[in-house]
């Protein structure tokens, strides 16, 4: 048996696959994040502690007996700040927090060269920024840090004692040098820092410490199981079913939404917003257009009109008998925007508002949003490679085929839906667990079946046309009001000697 556990954002998801790969349990245990100001957005790391427990100890003892390896995936870009003597210095900063807009520029000021190293823009969801925010808002916090880890990363400290990370999530703080995977010091000096605040790097199959007394029993488990490095949530993700030769595409609705294609070389293109990272396998990378607000874009919706739940408003869209409004349109930005836009200022917009507007309008042009979104981002990856054929589908979003009409015919492309793919990354991390014991990786990320495909429907294709046309339009017209009414936009920038 092998354990896979996901960090994410709205829960910890724990999952434990046999000698072949099948999933024989799962278990997961809610998270919430904190947004004490406008645009920000934060956890309590010893919150994600607790949900570990919680998730792992709902698994079934008969599957908690006889692991063999633990692998790990997590959100990405958040910055767990440590004292020398690893205790957490603050609330973590998510990969959804828009306070390091100006943060940004300093950087990129200080290491001119970064977007050629790093292979990406800076951007404030970033993990780079956010020390340079730290240092100029809060430089006693600032002073204080001797260590800097990543969700998944402080997660594996608890449970093994050790600081160390992995190309593929390490890749997503702009301190990752993209071509060598290795830490750059020119990308640390501009944030501050030197090598000695960062965890060691290790393969992500390859063992990084082993599970301690004290983490055993608090999760159920017996001490000493060796924990590998891991890899981020998109990289597991993609990993887990298959996604990992040059040219394979995935998309995922989650929390956020993330449309990914393989490659077998870096191909960095920050001038669309692009990432590009290093997958969790040696020699593979990724390139990435993200939205930042998808299946929460729903839950706004659930939130604002009274509705039972995110299922129940698929399921009165579904139901409408009457056409939906020509031009109500949603702008999925409530945590702003990463491709094509990078703007932390976008905010979430309804448009088309008129007296017959029912929830169920309200419900599809939410999911048709986030499926013009995903349209913007596919014209930015494919705008410098090839075209992308089709796309796996995984995530919480993709147990709905009524969206998953909405997306291929805005995106034009089949999407398949592949068997375990509604359990996410923490697949992949188990798949990894499996490498790390001596499974080739060819077996432990076969590609595991298509359980249907959606094709694009060509009238839908033609409804959507005139929608994606005013979603686009009226990103463009609003941009620069996002800008002037963003709270603290009004706050002088710190001196870049702020960082020194």
């Amino acid at each position: 048996m092998y354990l896979g556990i996901d960090l994410g954002t709205s829960g910890v998801k724990a999952v434990v696959v046999d000698d072949a790969g099948a999933v024989v349990a799962h278990a997961l245990a809610p998270l919430t994040r904190q947004s004490p100001r406008p645009g920000w957005s934060e956890q309590d790391p010893a919150h994600w502690w607790r949900a570990t427990a919680a998730a792992v100890r709902e698994l079934p003892t008969s599957a908690r007996e006889g692991i063999r390896a633990i692998g790990l995936a997590g959100q990405m870009h958040g910055a767990v700040l440590l004292d020398r003597n690893d205790r957490v210095l603050r609330p973590a900063i998510l990969w959804n927090d828009g306070r390091a807009a100006a943060a940004c520029r300093m950087f990129e000021a200080r290491e001119p060269a970064s977007r050629t190293l790093s292979g990406n823009l800076a951007m404030p969801g970033f993990t780079a920024p956010k020390l340079v925010w730290t240092a100029a808002h809060e430089p006693g916090v600032f002073a204080r840090t001797a260590r800097v880890l990543l969700p998944k990363d402080w997660l594996r400290l608890e449970l093994t004692g050790e600081h160390a990370s992995e190309p593929s999530d390490a890749s997503g703080t702009l301190w990752l040098d993209l071509a060598t995977r290795q830490w750059s010091p020119p990308l640390l000096a501009a944030s501050g820092l030197t090598e000695a605040a960062m965890p060691r790097l290790v393969e992500s199959a390859a063992t990084s410490g082993s599970l301690t007394a004290h983490a055993a029993s608090a999760l159920g488990l017996a001490a000493g199981i060796p924990v590998v490095g891991g890899g981020s949530d998109n990289a597991c993700g993609a990993a887990g079913i298959g996604v990992i030769d040059d040219g394979q595409a995935l998309l995922s609705l989650g929390t956020s939404g993330v449309l990914l294609v393989a490659d077998d070389r870096p191909r960095p293109d920050p001038a669309r917003a692009v990432h590009a990272f290093c997958h969790c396998l040696p020699e593979r990378w990724l390139r990435l257009a993200v939205t930042l607000s998808c299946t929460a874009t729903l839950g706004a919706v659930v939130r604002l009109t009274g509705a039972a739940d995110e299922a129940s408003l698929v399921a009165e869209v579904e139901a409408a008998a009457t056409p939906h409004p020509r031009r109500l349109v949603v702008l999925p930005y409530l945590d702003g925007e990463r491709t094509p836009h990078n703007d932390p200022a976008a905010c979430g917009v309804v448009f088309g508002l008129d007296a017959t507007t029912t929830r169920a309008d309200l419900g599809r042009a939410a999911l048709e949003g986030v499926a013009f979104a995903f349209a913007d981002g596919l014209d930015a990856l494919e705008a410098t490679g090839s075209r992308v054929a089709s796309l796996a589908v995984v995530g919480g979003g993709s147990r709905s085929r009524a969206w998953g009409r909405l997306i291929a015919a805005a995106l034009q492309r089949p999407l398949a839906y592949p068997r375990g793919g509604d359990v996410g990354p923490a697949l992949g991390a188990a798949g990894l667990a499996r490498v790390g014991a001596g499974v080739p990786a060819r077996e432990a990320f076969a590609a595991r079946g298509v359980t249907h495909v959606i094709e694009p429907e060509s009238s839908l294709t033609d409804e959507l046309a005139a929608r994606r046309a005013i979603f686009r339009s009226l990103y463009r017209d609003l941009a620069e009001r996002f800008a002037l009414t963003m709270p603290g936009s009004e706050v002088r920038e710190p001196p870049l000697s702020a960082v020194a």
